[in-house]
C-alpha cells in the first residue's frame, strides 16, 4: 500500500513539474513591496521567487506549502530573525537560498537545514553573526556546492560539520573588526577559497597563510591595502598550495602592483587574475619586471588608470615583458601595445575588447617603421574587439610571429583594398575574420597554409576562382554575407565544411559541388529560397541527405526546418522538405512529349474514328443544311425577281435515274414528308409545246433547279439543255439557284467536254451525295430540303390548299 502511494505522488509530481516548465507563474518578484509576512496567494508553480528587500523578520511552518516546486528562494534584505524549523517542509525542490542581509545571530541553530537537502547554493553573509561555528544541521547539505557565511569571528572546528561536503567555493564575509584563529579552515574541502574583504579592512595575516596553503584557487575581493603584506608573505611562504590567484575589484599603486606581479612570478603559482582594477600612480618610466618565471598566465580584465600624465609605453613595456606563456589583457582602453625587449616565452596574447589599433607591435624611430620580431613564440593572438582596419598592415605587423597558428580578428573594421600584397607567417591554420567589412578581394590576402577560415558577417558577395589555392583549407565559413550562389572548390581541394546560412542565395547550383570531392558539411540554412524549377536538385540533395542517400556524402546541417521558401506566395514559409516541383514542369522535352504524345494519339484516334463512323460525311453535311438556314435568313430576295415563280424546283435527271427519282427523291420532298412543290418533265410539260418550250417554262417557274448526276445524266441531250437553260437563269437568281445531287461517283474524266458548265460548278460548289447507307438518308433528305426551302408568292391558290 505505501509503495503504489509512492509511485502516485511520484507521477503527481512528474505531471505537475511538467505544468510548471511551461506556466507564466513560475517566475514571481514580490520584492521592495514593504511585506511583513510570507504573502498567501502564491502561484502554486512557482519556481523562483523574490521577497527581498522587505520587512519579514520571521519565517513559520507552512509560509510555502503551496509552492511545492519552488527552487530558488530569495529573502535577502529583511529583518530575519528566526525561521521555523519546518519552514522549507514543503519545499523539498529548493536549491538556492540568499539569507544575507538579515539579522540572524547564530550559525548553530539553523535547524531549517534539515528540509533543505537539494540546496546546492546557500548565502548567509552580512547577518548579525559573532562566530562562524556550523551546526551540526550543516551535515546534512551534501548537494552544496556554493557556500556563502560571514561572522566576525573564525575558529578551530566552526567547519567540522561540513568536513564531508565537497564545495566548489566557499566564501567568506570579513565582516567589521575580524579575528581569526590559525588551522580554522583545515575542515574545509572546497575548490576555491573566495574572501571578500570589507572597505579599508587590512589583511589577517594567518588568513591569508591558510589559504595559500589549502586551496587551489583563491580569490581576494575588494582590496584597497595591505598589499605589502600579501607580497611578503608570498615572498617568504614555500608551501603555496594555491595554483591560481583572483584578485577582484582592486585600488593599487603601480608600484604595489608590479611588486605584487614580480613576487607571484617568484612563486609556484600558476595563474594570477586582476578583474576591475583601478590604478593609481601610474609610472612615468619603464619598471623592472622578473626575468624567469613558473607562472603560466596573467590576465588583467576592466583595468583603469587615474591619471593622464603617465607613460603609456612603460606601462605596455611591463606586461608584454612578463615570463609567462600567457598574457591577456581584456575590456581595458589600451590604444596599442609594444614589441618585448627580447625573444618573449608568451605563447598566447589575447587583447579582447580593447581599443587597439593598427600599430600594434610595431616601433617608429623617426620616419621608419619597425616591426616586432621578439614574438616568435606566440602561438594563438586574440584581437577581438578592437580598432583594427588595415588587413594588409597588420599582416605586416604579425609576419615575424613564425609560430603562429591562431590568428583571431573578429569584430573589428577591418577593410582590404587589393592594391599590395599580403606577408604573412606560413605557419597559421585558423584564421577568424568574422564580422569586418571586407569584400570579395579578401581572398587575395590569406595566409597560404590557412586549414580553418571564418569569414562570415562580412560584406563578400562571390568567392572568386583566380586566387591562390588554399591547399590546407578544411573548413570555410561564409554565414551572414552576400553570396547568391554556392562557391567553386577549385581553389579549396581538401574543403571538408561549408557553411553559407543567411545569405543571399535564391537556387543553389548544386553541380556546382562536384568540384567539391572532400565536402562532408554543408549549411545553406535561412537563405532566402525561391521555390522553382532552378530548386529541385538542391531540394533532393537535402532530401538524401536526410535519408543518407547522398551519393557525395554531403551533411546538410539544419534540414529540414532551416530550409523555406520565400517565392512564390502561396509557397511562403513553407519548408523545401514539403514542396513538390513536378520534373515535367521543369523539363521542356518532356513537358512537349507529355503534351504531344496524348494529342498526337487523340488525333489519330479521332481521325480512325472519323474514317470509321463517316463522321467527314456527317460534318459536312451538317454543315451544308448549317449553310444554307444561313441563307435562307440572311438572303433578301426582290418580290420582282419572284414574279411567275410557282415551284421550290425543277428536277432534271436521266430517264434511267427515273425510278430513283420517283421512288425516293418526290416521296421525301413533296406533300406531308417535305412540303415542297417540285416541277418535273413528267408530270408538268405541257402538251403541245416543244420539249425546249417546256424546258424554258419549268426553269423559269422554278426557284431553284435540282439536277440529279449520274452517268446516265452526262449522257442525256435532254439533260445537257436543262442544264445550259438552268445556269443562264443563275445570272439573274444568284449562284443558290443550281443544286447537285450526285446519285453515283461521277469521276471527271467520264464528263464530256459540252458539260463545261457542269465540270466548273462541281469544281466550285459543295454538291450533295446520295449515301448507299440508310442510317444516312434522314440527314440527306433534310440538308436537301434546307437547300430548296423558300417562300413562293406566286403559287396557285388551289395547289397550296391541295
Amino acid at each position: 500500500m505505501k509503495l503504489t502511494t509512492a509511485v502516485l505522488w511520484a507521477a503527481a509530481m512528474l505531471v505537475g513539474l511538467q505544468k510548471s516548465a511551461s506556466s507564466p507563474d513560475s517566475k514571481v518578484n514580490r520584492s521592495s513591496q514593504n511585506l511583513s509576512v510570507v504573502p498567501t496567494d502564491l502561484p502554486q508553480h512557482v519556481e523562483v521567487l523574490d521577497l527581498s528587500c522587505n520587512h519579514i523578520n520571521q519565517l513559520h511552518k507552512g509560509d510555502f506549502r503551496n509552492t511545492t516546486f519552488l527552487r530558488i528562494l530569495n529573502m535577502s534584505w529583511n529583518s530575519l530573525e528566526e525561521i521555523d524549523a519546518e519552514t522549507f517542509l514543503d519545499t523539498p525542490h529548493l536549491e538556492d537560498l540568499d539569507l544575507s542581509h538579515n539579522s540572524l545571530k547564530n550559525l548553530s541553530g539553523q535547524q531549517y537545514l534539515v528540509h533543505t537537502g537539494s540546496l546546492l547554493v546557500l548565502n548567509l553573509a552580512h547577518n548579525e553573526i559573532f562566530s562562524m561555528t556550523l551546526g551540526s544541521e550543516f551535515s546534512s547539505l551534501v548537494k552544496l556546492e556554493r557556500l556563502t557565511v560571514g561572522a566576525k569571528n573564525i575558529s578551530k572546528g566552526d567547519f567540522k560539520n561540513i568536513a564531508e561536503v565537497k564545495l566548489r567555493t566557499l566564501t567568506l564575509s570579513l565582516e567589521g573588526k575580524f579575528g581569526y584563529e590559525v588551522g580554522s579552515l583545515k575542515d574545509v574541502h572546497a575548490q576555491t577559497l573566495q574572501i571578500a574583504f570589507n572597505k579599508n579592512q587590512t589583511m589577517d595575516h594567518d588568513l591569508i597563510a591558510d589559504a595559500l596553503s589549502l586551496f587551489v584557487e583563491v580569490d581576494m575581493m575588494n582590496l584597497t591595502k595591505g598589499y605589502e603584506t600579501l607580497s611578503r608573505q608570498l615572498s617568504e611562504k614555500e608551501d603555496v598550495h594555491t595554483s591560481q590567484l583572483d584578485l577582484i575589484d582592486l585600488v593599487i599603486d603601480w608600484k604595489d602592483l608590479t611588486q605584487l606581479v614580480n613576487v607571484v612570478l617568484r612563486t609556484s603559482i600558476s595563474h594570477l587574475c586582476a578583474s576591475d582594477v583601478t590604478i593609481n600612480r601610474p609610472p612615468q618610466k619603464d619598471t623592472d619586471v622578473t626575468g624567469t618565471s613558473k607562472m603560466k598566465s596573467f590576465t588583467a580584465r576592466r583595468a583603469t588608470v587615474n591619471s593622464f600624465l603617465f607613460s603609456q609605453e612603460s606601462v605596455y613595456n611591463f606586461f608584454i615583458n612578463l615570463p609567462v606563456e600567457s598574457v591577456a589583457i581584456m575590456e581595458t582602453p589600451i590604444i596599442h601595445m609594444t614589441c618585448p625587449s627580447s625573444k618573449s616565452p608568451i605563447l598566447q596574447l589575447d587583447f579582447s575588447n580593447c581599443a587597439i589599433s593598427d600599430s600594434i607591435f610595431s616601433t617608429v624611430k623617426g620616419e621608419v617603421i619597425f616591426e616586432c620580431e621578439n614574438l616568435v613564440n606566440v602561438r594563438e593572438l586574440i584581437l577581438v574587439d578592437n580598432n583594427i582596419k588595415n588587413f594588409q598592415v597588420l599582416s605586416k605587423r604579425v609576419q615575424h610571429m613564425t609560430s603562429l597558428q591562431h590568428l583571431d580578428l573578429s569584430l573589428n573594421s577591418i577593410i582590404y583594398d587589393g592594391s599590395s600584397a599580403c606577408i604573412w607567417p606560413p605557419s597559421i591554420k585558423n584564421l577568424n575574420l568574422s564580422s569586418n567589412s571586407l569584400t570579395d578581394s579578401v581572398f587575395n590576402c590569406l595566409p597560404k597554409g590557412t586549414e580553418t577560415l571564418d569569414l562570415q558577417n562580412n560584406q563578400i558577395s562571390v568567392v572568386p576562382q583566380t586566387i591562390f589555392k588554399l591547399e590546407n583549407l578544411s573548413s570555410l565559413n561564409l554565414n551572414a554575407n552576400r553570396l547568391r550562389d554556392l562557391p567553386v572548390c577549385n581553389t579549396f581541394p581538401v574543403l571538408n565544411e561549408l557553411l553559407l546560412q543567411s545569405n543571399s542565395l535564391h537556387a543553389p547550383s548544386v553541380h556546382r559541388l562536384e568540384s567539391c570531392p572532400q565536402l562532408k558539411t554543408l549549411d545553406v540554412s535561412h537563405n532566402p529560397f525561391t521555390c522553382t524549377c532552378s530548386l529541385r536538385h538542391f531540394i533532393s540533395l537535402g532530401i538524401k541527405s536526410e535519408n543518407k542517400r547522398s551519393q557525395t556524402g554531403i551533411e546538410l546541417l539544419s534540414w529540414p526546418l532551416g530550409y523555406y521558401c520565400i517565392y512564390p506566395e502561396a509557397d511562403r514559409n513553407s519548408t523545401l522538405k514539403d514542396i513538390w516541383i513536378p520534373e515535367v514542369s521543369c523539363n521542356v522535352i518532356l513537358l512537349a512529349a507529355t503534351i504531344l504524345v496524348p494529342a498526337v494519339a487523340l488525333i489519330l484516334t479521332v481521325v480512325i474514328l472519323c474514317r470509321h463512323l463517316d463522321v467527314p460525311w456527317y460534318m459536312g453535311m451538317i454543315w451544308q443544311w448549317t449553310r444554307a438556314k444561313h441563307r435562307a435568313r440572311m438572303q433578301q430576295v426582290r418580290p420582282e425577281d419572284l414574279v411567275g415563280v410557282e415551284f421550290h424546283a425543277f428536277v432534271s435527271y436521266s430517264q434511267r435515274d427515273a425510278d430513283w427519282v420517283q421512288n425516293s427523291l418526290l416521296p421525301n420532298l413533296e406533300g406531308p414528308a417535305g412540303g415542297l412543290r417540285i416541277c418535273h418533265h413528267e408530270k408538268n410539260f405541257v402538251a403541245g409545246k416543244t420539249i425546249i418550250e417546256n424546258i424554258i417554262g419549268c426553269v423559269e417557274k422554278s426557284r431553284r433547279s435540282v439536277f440529279v448526276l449520274s452517268a446516265h445524266f452526262v449522257k442525256s441531250e435532254w439533260c445537257h439543255y436543262e442544264l445550259y437553260f438552268a445556269s443562264h437563269q443563275r445570272l439573274s437568281r444568284g449562284s443558290d439557284s443550281i443544286v447537285l445531287v450526285l446519285l453515283e461517283p461521277l469521276p471527271q474524266y467520264l464528263i464530256p467536254s459540252k458539260y463545261y458548265q457542269l465540270k466548273s460548278m462541281m469544281n466550285r460548289h459543295t454538291y450533295l451525295e446520295w449515301p448507299q447507307d440508310r442510317a444516312k438518308h434522314r440527314l440527306f433528305w433534310a440538308n436537301l430540303r434546307a437547300a430548296l426551302q423558300a417562300d413562293l408568292p406566286n403559287a396557285p391558290v388551289t395547289e397550296i390548299q391541295e
